[in-house]
């Protein structure tokens, strides 16, 4: 697991032990096996990005709060430069940045991803609530959608809906990027 994921899973412990929520009533909301929970909050297993915007509702904390420790801000609006997006490697191969990381209350979440092709045989499907929308940047991309595979070129996009078991990898041998925009329930 990749530092910054080490650290935000040391945010999430925090964070609910300030909340005065055990370890087993966290893994119960979230509708997960207790020892999964505690692998995610050790540190010892990825965690979904879906899990992360669940406990930050659990929390009642923005996604920005448990991915850098700071607060959003801004209220007005938030310019985010080439580069500067708070970026997360959830592991070796697939990263995201966040693209409105300091704009507070955010109804949408939109994220750069990038995957590489060795990612290609680590992807696992998540599902969430809310809607979701890819658009292909560069390369080209799978999106596996319940027992379908969707392959996209730059310029292609698709728009879903995530309870349905998904996940997206790198296709040619090639990294691959494409901008996620995450509509949550919750936000």
């Amino acid at each position: 697991m990749s530092e910054s994921m080490r650290r935000i899973a040391e945010r999430i412990r925090e964070t609910r032990e300030s909340c005065e929520l055990t370890e087993k009533e966290t893994a119960e909301k979230l509708g997960i096996p207790l020892d999964v929970y505690v692998q995610y909050e050790n540190g010892d297993a990825d965690i979904p990005i879906s899990v992360l915007y669940d406990l930050s509702e659990i929390f009642d904390v923005e996604l920005t709060d448990l991915l850098t420790g700071m607060t959003p801000k801004l209220k007005s609006y938030c310019v985010v430069k080439k580069g500067e997006g708070v970026e997360v490697e959830r592991y070796k191969g697939y990263k995201f940045q966040s693209l409105a990381f300091n704009f507070r209350n955010k109804k949408i979440e939109p994220l750069l991803v990038t995957i590489e092709p060795e990612e290609n045989k680590k992807m696992s499907l998540v599902s969430h609530h809310g809607q979701e929308f890819n658009y292909v940047l560069e390369g080209k991309i799978k999106v596996i959608l319940g027992g379908k595979e969707i392959e996209l070129s730059e310029g292609d996009s698709i728009y879903f809906d995530p309870t349905i078991p998904h996940g997206q990898t790198a296709v040619d041998n090639k990294a691959a990027k494409f901008l996620t925009v995450i509509l949550h329930d919750n936000m």
